[in-house]
């Protein structure tokens, strides 16, 4: 040992400096990994959608509203689901919405606009083949129906086109048997399906 400016100077302290500042970065290291380990704990993942619960509020709300105007939607778990039988928007055959269906399409396009939600309008059919001129089975039946709605939500209600998709199931998702009139008229229908994730803001 050896005094330099009255401190005591190791001999070897010179070539064992650099263990003193490496243990320092190394502590700086872990000081930093262990703040920034403790704030994604504390800090809920952006997963670019409102959490399900949230979405499942605004649609139990949206029902709530929808059956004071006289309309029975469901819930499930795709989201709150409006459907519609073909006798109150169509002509039998037909792909033109009626003018008698406008106030009911009203009441429901209001509350679309108040929420953010996409929507899925899906076409169904019964199983009784259908070929006229317009439309050669049950298939581009009830997509043409969809699209049709599709284009009123648009056009005379403000509904943004990207919030809307159109589907068409024809007749392989029926809601009840085929094997009778009652049945029949059942499954020949559109959903207005409102799903159940809204988009973050």
């Amino acid at each position: 040992m050896r005094r330099r400016s009255g401190y005591l100077v190791s001999e070897t302290g010179g070539r064992d400096r650099w263990m003193v500042s490496y243990t320092d970065i190394m502590t700086i290291l872990l000081i930093l990994f262990v703040a920034v380990a403790a704030k994604a704990v504390q800090t809920p993942p952006k997963s670019g959608l409102k959490t399900r619960d949230a979405a499942g509020d605004a649609l139990r709300e949206a029902k709530t509203v929808l059956e004071s105007r006289g309309i029975r939607p469901s819930l499930e778990a795709r989201g709150l689901v409006i459907s519609l039988p073909q006798a109150i928007l169509y002509p039998s055959g037909e792909d033109q919405v009626s003018p008698a269906a406008l106030p009911l399409i009203g009441e429901i396009a209001t509350v679309l606009q108040n929420l953010p939600n996409k929507v899925t309008l899906v076409g169904h059919a019964d199983r009784v083949p259908i070929h006229n001129g317009r439309f050669r089975n049950n298939w581009e039946l009830s997509a043409a129906r969809s699209l049709r709605l599709l284009e009123l939500l648009t056009s005379h209600y403000d509904i943004a086109e990207s919030r809307l998709a159109v589907s068409s199931l024809g007749s392989y998702s029926p809601r009840s048997s085929n094997n009778t009139a009652e049945g029949r008229a059942e499954n020949r229908r559109v959903e207005i399906v409102i799903l159940n994730e809204t988009p973050a803001s």
